[in-house]
């Protein structure tokens, strides 16, 4: 079995090494000031042992943009974030770049979702500009099924694959954070060439992982170090400092439910917000075991 590792979470370890405050633009105000820190980032996830490095795009969207006043450097973010991470992958020798789209509005928030038509215009937009200097788009954190509707919509056909990733119900793995059912989604998402679980905690995991199995495409996870999603980070324009870290979620733990994901049949693993470089490692190290 041919298991692809992902990196770890972007933000959170920007953040960490970065003496900036917390502001709603996370790590793209980090990557505005100081972009080689994002490299820095890629080599260390390679080093890890990742083979593919998720550009630092996530929350570059024009509707974030404009609340902080820079709508205007919307195209250069995505340049600049995508040649980071290539740049990372090159001076490694080998990997992939994906391109990463987040959600329209916030993360968690279903409801702030645009009409149909808008979203699909929005996440096009991001894809077109993306797409030339990526592997593969990941749309992550998709909590709605009309999120995964017109994510898979406007980041189809520029000419990569596209991977649908879902957050999940912490309590309920089966379900979407609007409460949908996650088998719901994933009957909409037909032409996605992959569909993962995403940002939420590892123990959702597997109940994600037995309906993504059964649409008949590569699956996987990468979960989150939170505690939990807070009401705090669910009221307009959060920062990231209203969520609370794990401390019970080291590398060997994490491993450990990675390895039960790929027990369950997940080629696709890694990790997402506090899910560091030694967690990646300590994943190689217990891949290089499997056959």
């Amino acid at each position: 079995m041919e298991i692809t590792l992902l990196d770890g979470g972007m933000g959170q370890e920007l953040i960490a090494r970065s003496d900036a405050p917390a502001t709603p633009l996370w790590s793209t105000d980090v990557m505005r000031a100081t972009p080689d820190l994002v490299r820095a980032v890629h080599a260390d996830y390679f080093a890890a042992g990742a083979q593919v490095a998720t550009a630092n795009t996530y929350a570059i969207h024009r509707d974030r943009l404009v609340k902080a006043g820079v709508e205007e450097e919307f195209e250069a973010l995505h340049r600049l974030a995508l040649e980071q991470a290539r740049a990372a992958r090159d001076a490694h020798g080998k990997g992939r770049v994906a391109g990463a789209i987040g959600p329209l509005g916030a993360s968690y928030r279903p409801d702030l979702q645009p009409e149909h038509g808008e979203a699909v215009a929005r996440f096009a937009e991001v894809a077109a500009l993306q797409a030339p200097l990526c592997d593969l788009l990941i749309c992550e954190s998709v909590a709605s099924v009309a999120h995964a509707k017109a994510a898979l919509e406007g980041a189809s056909g520029h000419g990569v694959p596209v991977w649908i990733a879902f957050t999940v119900d912490d309590t309920d793995g089966s379900r979407l954070r609007s409460g949908e059912p996650l088998a719901e989604a994933v009957a909409a998402c037909d032409g996605a060439a992959a569909l993962l679980a995403n940002c939420s905690i590892p123990e959702a995991m597997p109940a994600a992982l037995a309906e993504l199995a059964k649409a008949g495409v590569p699956f996987g996870a990468y979960a989150n170090g939170f505690t939990e999603i807070s009401a705090g980070f669910l009221e307009d324009s959060p920062t990231v400092d209203a969520l609370t870290s794990r401390e019970d979620l080291g590398p060997a733990t994490y491993a450990d439910h990675v390895m039960e994901w790929v027990g369950q049949g997940a080629t696709i693993i890694g990790g997402c917000c506090e899910v560091g470089p030694a967690h990646i490692a300590e994943i190689a190290r217990r891949l290089e075991s499997l056959p």
